[in-house]
């Protein structure tokens, strides 16, 4: 349709010129000009106008090529046609374009049809045909207004003639094309504004159909739109405002305060409609700063944000102070509304937290509040912002001084109710309720203090809260109760009587507060929990000082219902009790000896403690109800904690962080206040099964931590990411129990299970440990159960004890961890200060590396990269590039590590302490390698240690853990190394539960210490004997500080002896690696080479001969050795045969331990040593004193076979006594013939003879108390028949007696240094079991033998402090005799002891030993002292007598 045809359309009806052609000829009066404009309107209605417009929208579309159309062709002719109409119709052309464009506006809104539709189809946008139409005939519009012939406020003024409502999508795109704006509208009419806030309500709550993505687009600009105008309008600052901006200001603002009622209602009411809750969602989002920042001066929104800040504070006070005190633990962070957190939090974003505290100080001075809105604002707050708990402490503080200042009651209640507040909320983040009432009022510094009008003040305020308050707080107050003078005690006497009052009237009582910990806790802290922590402290301080703790002796006594109802069961909890006592145990054992315990519920404890044990593997599993499970509710937050970190969403993640704590309180029913500070969380290397719940949390925890990291990963470099992973962890150290549990599992899986981890699990995990190592580098201590470790340690130093680098298996595994936290550590440091970088790389696991990449690499060993080159490499490659290379999936961990290995800032660590991996470290390690499963071969694990001991280490710097260069300092580390491998060994069979396997590298470390020891001799470096001789002090120095360190006393218990075994076994077998010639010294006398064995003798008596097994008799490889070592020390002296006789005789006459084992064992030991005295001095034949060894064996063997020989051996009397019990051994068969060949030494008329079968006797006493020690080992089954023979021969004769006197052995002396010292100690217990068992006739000869009571008496007084210390033996077996319990045999020595005192002449003492033997038992035994005394007054009868 044409604009000709148009006008032909209104010509053919009856023309305007028709009408009023009849009237032209008059001219209206100027009175009458309103009724012909409205007579105008009244005929235009009449005519088709806005079929004109349509035509014109029609064309664009067929001429959508020409951008312009409606501007430049469309417009025009638009404009022509009006002028030619309004011509015609003689009336003003603004009339008709008006009338025009209005009804096209009616045709396209549809307002008609659309109050005609149902209310619940009802569309609030137009549609897309619609809104292209309307966009169209307000391009037109446009360029009329531009031509100057539509009138914008006339057009308004006849759209709402009617009273028709208008379209808001309409009146949105009249603002944007600026025909008609928003604010003037709003001006022109008053009503406008309540019919604007109900559109905008309606349209919050519609949802656009599903599709319809322009249209959603379209609802938040006018949104966004509509609050731009409202907020410019009603909050900018006009320096004189006229009454109609103050009418407009006023307008706006009271329309965006009917929105933010709305919404406030849609939170307060609960209405969970689903397009109430959509609605009020919608609408929070435009409560942001960079959404109205374009339209809205900064200034108008802090005034709209604070105005806000202040309705919402302040909307509906209907609570009084008494509900708040009631109900506020339901107003936490967690239980909040998460629409009305959203809303505080936005509100909250332009403002520091100075400027909030301040602002809300001034409401609660200046309004009525709603304090459920307060008090969850100051939730939010502590969640959303870390530096609020320090501003909130001024508030506080300023709050109480003031309300003391003025006795100011609403400040006080105020104090309380946000102090209270922030007590509920996690503790990480804020402080406790008793912790922040004992500092405000516990000391005489507080507020309270001043005056006695401030003391009424307070407690007058506390009892008036007494009928309100739940019961925790009332137990603060009973527990820490305010510090009073001791004058005005009595006021809070009457205070505390008023508050028991009340806790007995809710049923609570106050013997059921805790000991130690914070009660505080808002919600409902269980009486159990209470106890359960006052236990942990309990035994946390027995632990730590021995002793019971007062607190506890005081509940024991002052508070015993307590002590006895709720301290004790939670104590005395049945469990599986450990083998080895804990502390608990040796705890609740100390309780029991202070008669603290109730005998009947100790016995009953012990008896479910074995019931337990029985059911160990039968324990109830926990389940919750899967319409509430917890662990449900765990995951799915979990779930967009992931998906918030991917989005990089920072300010929610502390709201989501909040509610997963309160999730993880539940899963893991802790105190709510408890926070592990400095305690030692105990981890089991062995743990039991754990519990199902428990491990699938931990399993959930980790899991989606691990995708965290990855998502994160993918965005952003560590060094550039958000602080998630710190705050994460965070919010897991608020739980001891869950920690405790997550740190049992990392330990498992580090431990076991390592090697099956894919790269993404160990990614995580690395990041994990990293954060975990961080956040508790302050806090808490692990104690490793068994205690591996010396002492608590850090968690960091107790998970690297986990990572096993014994295997192929093991190394791999704990290099790709290790390699992937360091990198994290040094990519997540990068921007810090160098201090601060230290704290996110960990030290064990750094040296690790040192220790694997080198080992695993054959390229690391080669010469360090200069710093030069790895500057320069730093430059060209970035620490973001270092973690993409640890991350990816298709680089391999050698790449990663090498490429590490390589960087200036790794190798850079090494010059730190705590960052270097000495020798001694790295001999730990390498000596732990199982060499079946290494995963080098033979010849390249040689090959790497020759290269990390005698080229890295040994020239290693001193102060970075090498050596200097110095050969003898590698030498010593090697040798340190070999000889605490015992005590390595220990604590891996403590780790694996297994025996060490004997393929460790111990075998090549004992050869790098040989290749050292060569190259000593072969450079010469040592070979002068002055040199060598240094080798040599340095040798026997260094045992001999090992053994002295182990042994603290003369009487070594169990442990020690064990120790001490240990180190000399292990020394023993590097000794016989090392040349034999290094342990005899060679010394200038006089010119003249000579043998010095002093140091050799020394070292023998004084250790080898502590350890001997089977006592007195070194082993035959250590006597050969030394043997050997004298023969070629020897040669190089002048005269060899000469140093040899010498040197030999010094040691019979000093050591008879290795003359006595050299005789043992000098059957097999003669051959190789003559042949290599041969060899060593062409042929000569052995020196004599070697040579009496040959002789008298001969001799002995001889007699023993039944020979008699008038030669008898010119040698020492230990030396043919020694002889005699090699033969008998060998003739062990022949007791009869044995027996013999002893009674022809005639004891009795030659003296040698009886000193021979004395030393005899000694040695055979000494295998006889073996067999008391050991009787299931029967090592000498006749040796009791042999020493009855030789008592038989000797027992007239009082040296038999001396070898029993340790302090009287006369020309026996020497006995002392062939046996232990435990041994000798032993030698009273030898005694009387050997007598008791002899005949009477040998005791009575023996009895009358000169000295034997007093060797009796003596030998009784050491029985008995043996018995009373616990040294005693098992019992002892004979084939023909019953056991003889220790107490059997001592009851035996005493009667028998007590017979012969009374028998024995008074003659045969004098009255001073008497006396001395009186008081020796006087002390141990008043029966035996007795006799004795009885026997002393029988002596001297009268006073006289005994003087003269």
């Amino acid at each position: 349709m044409s604009v000709n045809a148009s006008c032909g359309s209104v010509s053919q009806e009856r023309t305007l010129s028709s009408l009023i052609a009849s009237r032209q000829a008059k001219r209206p009066k100027l009175d009458d000009v309103w009724r012909l404009q409205k007579a105008s309107i009244q005929l235009l209605e009449q005519q088709n106008l806005c079929g004109v417009l349509r035509e014109v929208e029609v064309e664009e579309p067929r001429n959508c090529g020409l951008s312009s159309i409606l501007s430049s062709n469309g417009g025009s002719l638009l404009g022509c046609e009006l002028i030619h109409q309004a011509t015609l119709l003689s009336i003003p052309i603004v009339m008709l374009s008006v009338k025009m464009v209005l009804e096209r506006l009616m045709e396209i809104t549809g307002t008609e049809g659309e109050e005609e539709a149902d209310e619940d189809k009802r569309r609030e946008l137009l549609t897309c045909s619609q809104r292209a139409q309307l966009c169209v005939l307000l391009e037109s519009s446009k360029d009329l207004l531009s031509q100057g012939i539509l009138c914008p406020k006339l057009l308004w003024q006849e759209y709402t003639r009617d009273q028709r409502p208008p379209n808001l999508e309409m009146v949105y795109h009249l603002h944007v094309y600026n025909i008609l704006t928003l604010k003037y509208i709003l001006e022109s009419d008053e009503g406008f504004g309540s019919w604007l806030v109900g559109q905008l309500r309606a349209l919050c709550t519609w949802t656009p159909p599903q599709g319809e993505e322009e249209t959603k687009q379209v609802q938040q600009k006018l949104l966004l739109m509509v609050v731009g105008v409202l907020v410019g309008s009603g909050f900018e600052l006009i320096p004189e405002p006229a009454a109609q901006d103050k009418k407009i200001s006023l307008l706006c603002s009271s329309a965006l305060d009917e929105m933010l009622f709305w919404l406030l209602d849609t939170v307060d009411e609960g209405m969970m409609l689903q397009s109430a809750r959509v609605g009020a969602e919608f609408w929070i989002q435009i409560y942001d700063a960079s959404l109205c920042g374009a339209s809205v001066s900064p200034e108008a929104l802090r005034r709209f944000f604070m105005h806000s800040l202040t309705q919402t504070l302040t909307y509906k006070p209907r609570l009084t102070v008494s509900d708040a005190i009631t109900l506020q633990s339901k107003w936490t962070f967690a239980k909040a509304s998460r629409l009305l957190t959203s809303l505080f939090r936005k509100l909250a974003v332009v403002f520091n937290v100075e400027q909030l505290l301040h602002h809300l100080q001034q409401i609660l001075e200046t309004h009525e509040v709603n304090w459920k809105h307060v008090l969850s604002f100051l939730s939010t707050l502590l969640v959303y912002t870390s530096c609020a708990h320090s501003n909130l402490r001024k508030l506080l503080s300023g709050l109480l001084s003031s309300a003391f200042e003025n006795y100011d009651l609403e400040k006080m209640i105020t104090a309380f109710l946000l102090a209270r507040q922030t007590a509920l909320e996690d503790t990480s983040i804020s402080f406790s309720y008793s912790e922040w009432f004992k500092i405000s009022f516990g000391s005489g510094n507080g507020c309270h203090a001043t005056s006695k009008k401030s003391l009424v003040f307070l407690l007058k305020f506390l009892s008036d809260l007494v009928p309100f308050e739940p019961p925790q707080y009332l137990k603060v107050h009973v527990l820490h109760p305010p510090y009073i003078p001791v004058r005005h005690r009595t006021l809070l006497m009457e205070y505390s009587s008023l508050a028991k009052t009340r806790l007995a009237d809710l049923k609570e009582s106050v013997e059921d507060m805790g000991l130690y910990e914070d009660i505080a806790a808002a919600r409902g802290v269980p009486v159990q929990c209470q106890a359960a922590r006052d236990v942990d402290k309990a035994v946390s301080l027995f632990e730590s000082t021995g002793r019971i703790s007062t607190t506890v002796i005081e509940a024991s006594i002052f508070r015993r219902p307590y002590f006895l109802t709720r301290f004790l069961p939670a104590l005395l909890i049945p469990r599986v009790l450990p083998l080895k006592a804990d502390a608990q145990m040796r705890f609740i054992e100390a309780l029991k000896n202070a008669d603290k315990i109730p005998a009947a519920q100790y016995s009953s404890y012990l008896e479910s403690c074995q019931t337990q044990r029985k059911r160990q593997h039968d324990r109830s599993v926990m389940h919750f109800d899967a319409s509430d499970d917890p662990l449900e509710v765990l995951n799915v937050q979990l779930q967009e904690f992931t998906q918030l970190v991917a989005d990089g969403e920072n300010g929610e993640m502390a709201a989501q962080l909040s509610r997963i704590s309160h999730t993880l309180s539940i899963l893991f029913p802790g105190c709510p206040d408890e926070i592990a500070e400095q305690a030692v969380i105990k981890l089991h290397i062995d743990p039991p099964v754990a519990h199902e719940l428990y491990a699938k949390v931990i399993n959930i925890i980790l899991r989606n931590f691990c995708q965290c990291v990855l998502d994160a990963s993918q965005a952003n470099p560590p060094n550039k990411q958000s602080p998630w992973a710190s705050r994460f962890i965070s919010v897991l150290l608020g739980n001891k129990h869950l920690l405790a549990s997550l740190i049992q599992r990392l330990w498992d899986l580090f431990h076991k299970q390592l090697s099956s981890l894919s790269t993404a699990q160990i990614l995580g995990l690395a990041v994990f440990l990293v954060h975990l190592h961080t956040s508790m580098s302050h806090t808490s201590l692990i104690q490793l159960v068994p205690p591996i470790l010396t002492g608590p340690v850090p968690v960091e130093e107790a998970l690297s004890a986990a990572l096993d680098c014994t295997t192929k298996t093991h190394m791999l595994s704990c290099v790709r961890l290790c390699v992937a936290a360091v990198c994290y550590g040094f990519c997540r440091g990068d921007l810090l200060p160098k201090h601060q970088q230290q704290d996110y790389i960990l030290s064990n696991l750094y040296k690790k590396l040192l220790y694997l990449i080198p080992r695993l690499l054959p390229e690391a060993r080669m010469t360090p990269i200069t710093a030069e080159v790895r500057e320069a490499e730093d430059q060209e490659e970035n620490l973001s590039d270092l973690w993409i290379s640890a991350k990816g999936a298709n680089s391999s961990w050698k790449k990663t590590a090498w490429y590490l290995w390589r960087r200036n800032a790794f190798q850079q660590l090494q010059h730190i302490p705590k960052y270097q991996l000495s020798f001694s470290e790295w001999l730990v390690n390498e000596l732990r390698v199982q060499r079946v499963e290494d995963d080098l071969s033979d010849s390249e694990r040689q090959e790497y240690q020759r290269w990390a001991c005698m080229e890295h280490y040994r020239y290693w710097p001193e102060e970075l853990g090498g050596c200097g260069g110095d050969m003898r300092s590698t030498f010593s580390h090697l040798l340190s190394g070999i000889m605490d491998q015992q005590f390595s060994d220990k604590s891996l069979r403590k780790l694996d539960r297994i025996e060490p396997v004997s393929g460790t590298c111990l075998p090549d470390i004992l050869s790098r210490l040989q290749e050292l020891v060569y190259e000593m001799e072969v450079t010469n470096l040592y070979g002068g004997w002055r040199e060598r001789a240094d080798v040599f002090d340095f040798l026997f120095k260094f045992v001999s500080q090992r053994c002295s360190s182990t042994v603290s006393s003369i009487s070594l218990n169990l442990g020690t002896q064990l120790s001490l075994q240990q180190i000399i076994g292990t020394w023993n077998r590097v000794l016989v690696t090392l040349p034999a010639v290094l342990f005899l010294k060679v010394k200038v006398k006089e010119g003249k080479m000579t043998l010095d064995c002093d140091k050799l003798i020394e070292h023998v008596n004084q250790h080898q001969r502590k350890v001997c097994s089977p006592a007195g008799l070194l082993p035959r490889h250590v006597t050969a050795h030394f043997l050997r070592g004298l023969l070629f020390a020897s040669v190089y002296c002048e005269c060899p045969r000469i140093e040899i006789n010498k040197a030999w005789s010094q040691i019979s006459l000093l050591c008879p331990l290795l003359l006595k084992s050299t005789v043992h064992w000098w059957g097999c030991l003669s051959p190789g040593l003559t042949s290599l005295w041969h060899s060593l001095c062409n042929g000569e034949p052995l020196p004599e004193e070697l040579q009496i060894l040959t002789d008298c064996q001969h001799w002995a063997q001889s007699l023993g076979n039944g020979m008699s020989s008038r030669l008898f051996p010119q040698a020492s009397a230990l030396l043919l006594g020694s002889s005699l019990h090699c033969a008998w051994q060998v003739h062990a068969g022949d007791k009869q013939g044995f027996s013999e060949a002893l009674n022809m030494l005639q004891p009795e008329t030659d003296l040698q003879h009886q000193q021979v079968l004395v030393f005899l006797l000694f040695l055979c006493v000494n295998d006889y108390l073996s067999t008391l020690l050991c009787p299931q080992e029967k090592i000498y089954p006749n040796i009791k028949d042999l020493c009855t023979d030789l008592l038989s021969l000797l027992v007239d004769s009082a040296d038999w007696l001396l070898i029993f006197k340790p302090s009287e052995h006369g020309v026996y002396q020497s006995v002392t240094k062939v046996t232990s010292d435990e041994f000798t100690r032993l030698m009273p217990w030898a005694f009387y079991s050997l007598l008791l068992q002899q005949s009477a006739e040998l005791l009575s000869r023996a009895a009358r033998c000169p000295g034997f009571l007093p060797t009796a008496i003596t030998a009784y007084i050491h029985l008995l402090q043996l018995f009373l210390e616990g040294d005693t033996t098992p019992a002892i077996e004979f084939p023909d005799e019953h056991q003889q319990q220790p107490s059997q045999i001592l009851r035996c020595a005493k009667q028998f002891l007590l017979r012969w005192i009374s028998q024995i002449s008074p003659a045969a003492l004098s009255s001073c030993h008497l006396r001395q033997l009186e008081s020796q038992c006087a002390d141990l035994d008043p029966e035996v002292a007795a006799a004795l005394s009885v026997h002393l007054h029988l002596q001297n009868p009268s006073p006289v007598m005994d003087f003269l």
